[in-house]
């Protein structure tokens, strides 16, 4: 092996492997053995030795063939079965159990074989190749219809350097301080984000993991990143917080405790959503929070339903009438604070204001925790059985708490070796993002383009096929991302039309380095939250 191929822990160098994908010609390297081939889908530069794979597991040596070792992943829609054409698919469709299955289409004798119906196919980045080295032309520039209209969508897998995961997880427990690291097998890959609302966020994975460090922290950071993309279960851990287990469409695991609700508001919003409801059965509510805890009487709903005080005096910092922040440090408790003892957050009562026989809730901002007191001729609450009718309310506060949740975007900056792929002249294919002229998807997914210089991508890793994120030991990601857009529009942007080809021959050659060799291909059927890839974008000029 060359000194050029040597790199840090690659995994899989002596794994045999059974390769079902295209394959292209070797490509020699004088001082390379004659019963290896070189890869060149990314800057490793792998040596294979026959029936072996890369450091990468996605490509192999066949009998001095290059392969790819995944199938490239078509989308099709849900059709009707009253085309005669469109029969193959719908009988697979109606089949299938589950989304992601390896399928051919089924022999039907109305059925020509044709692949170009419009409309009906979308080749994505997932098993499609990389275009490494930059000069190369994405591996594949597929011509289509939509709606009559003449389309070519550029299809490559990405090798992302610059890169990262958001994580939104949907728990009042406190997880960590804004800013503190967050861990995945004791290196660090990622630190906590500010809070949003009922949610607290987590910004795993960058340039700066992945390069920037040890290359046991890049290892572990491109690790972590594979596993969450693909929709796996991942444990870290907090510096100063809390050891969790994150999933993308999964509720959180905190310290070994499944999380169950998102709390449906501040303190002072469900004070607000529920003051209505709560209004002639409790004296006084008191909704503990984190962050703004709700105290009925004094809030503006309590006054405008012209509540008399009732003399409490609570803990914080009051911020605006009936909201009191930081009556308590962040915590597991009550409302995502550290408290157990919610009384622990009154001072006092007004005497003269408050009265013996006031009736108080106490309750939290997901109605876990909920107490009922009514104080006594000392002023002092006593906790006592909760009324069925406020019971019933804290119960709809828990109601309208939606299901706690992992949610995993993928943020991406596609560069040189995407922009290359696609046009000679790669600040046109951004202008042209950015007038809505290209549509851009991951996997077949909507993307989001962030505004502002260069093309960053952000798109939900559950809205994408699974396991649409592969690695390369250098390390980065490699995703999936695909650029549609008009023929003419293609060709105004300098696109490389010399090597556009029918939806048909596509599936039929494979990729544009590959030898002909039929192509290994997944059928999934179309999420039915996505829109249609093949959208019209508005025209050039």
């Amino acid at each position: 092996m060359t000194e050029h191929t040597k790199t840090d822990g690659l995994p899989g160098m002596d794994m045999p492997v059974m390769p079902e994908a295209t394959g292209r010609a070797p490509l020699r390297n004088e001082k390379m053995s004659a019963s290896k081939v070189e890869c060149n889908a990314c800057p490793v530069l792998c040596q294979i030795s026959d029936g072996r794979t890369g450091a990468c597991d996605r490509y192999a040596n066949r009998d001095g063939v290059l392969v790819r070792v995944d199938p490239v992943v078509l989308l099709r829609r849900e059709l009707s079965s009253e085309s005669p054409a469109l029969v193959p698919f719908a009988r697979v469709n109606a089949e299938l159990d589950e989304v992601e299955r390896t399928v051919e289409p089924v022999a039907d004798p109305d059925w020509n074989g044709d692949l170009l119906r419009a409309d009906e196919v979308f080749v994505t980045g997932v098993g499609s190749s990389t275009t490494y080295p930059d000069y190369k032309p994405a591996p594949f520039i597929v011509a289509s219809k939509a709606q009559g209209v003449d389309m070519v969508t550029v299809v490559t897998e990405g090798i992302f350097s610059y890169c990262s995961f958001k994580v939104k997880i949907d728990t009042d427990r406190f997880l960590g301080a804004e800013q503190a690291n967050v861990r995945y097998r004791g290196e660090v890959v990622g630190h906590v984000t500010t809070a949003e609302y009922g949610s607290q966020m987590l910004s795993l994975g960058g340039v700066h993991h992945l390069t920037g460090g040890s290359k046991k922290e890049g290892r572990m950071t491109v690790e972590l990143m594979q596993l969450l993309g693909n929709k796996k279960p991942v444990e870290c851990v907090i510096d100063g917080g809390a050891s969790m287990v994150i999933q993308a469409g999964k509720a959180p695991i905190v310290n070994g405790v499944e999380e169950h609700r998102m709390r449906v508001g501040c303190g002072s919003a469900a004070v607000g959503i529920f003051a209505r409801q709560l209004f002639g059965h409790a004296d006084e509510v008191v909704v503990v929070d984190d962050h703004i805890t709700g105290v009925l009487t004094e809030h503006q709903a309590g006054r405008c339903l012209d509540m008399p005080a009732s003399g409490i005096q609570m803990r914080g910092r009051k911020s605006t009438p009936g909201r009191y922040f930081q009556v308590a440090n962040p915590g597991n408790g009550w409302g995502g604070t550290d408290i157990d003892d919610p009384l622990s957050i009154i001072e006092g009562w007004e005497e003269g204001v408050a009265r013996p026989g006031l009736r108080l809730l106490m309750t939290s901002t997901t109605g876990e925790h909920a107490q009922w007191y009514v104080l006594d001729d000392q002023l002092r609450p006593v906790e006592q059985e909760m009324p069925a009718e406020v019971r019933r309310i804290v119960e709809r506060i828990g109601e309208n708490c939606e299901p706690s949740l992992c949610t995993v975007l993928f943020l991406g900056g596609a560069g040189g070796s995407l922009r290359a792929g696609v046009t000679e002249n790669p600040v046109l294919l951004t202008r042209a993002i950015k007038r809505a002229l290209v549509n851009v998807t991951c996997g077949g997914a909507p993307a989001y383009v962030w505004p502002g210089g260069g093309i960053t991508v952000m798109a939900d890793v559950l809205r994408m096929p699974d396991n649409s994120f592969g690695t390369v030991p250098t390390p980065a990601i490699v995703a999936p991302i695909e650029f549609s857009m008009r023929r003419e529009d293609y060709a105004a942007l300098g696109g490389h039309m010399e090597h556009v080809f029918s939806l048909e021959q596509a599936l039929a050659r494979g990729a544009w380095q590959d030898d002909g060799a039929p192509l290994a291909r997944q059928w999934l059927r179309m999420d039915a939250a996505n829109p249609w890839p093949l959208g019209q974008p508005p025209m050039l000029g």
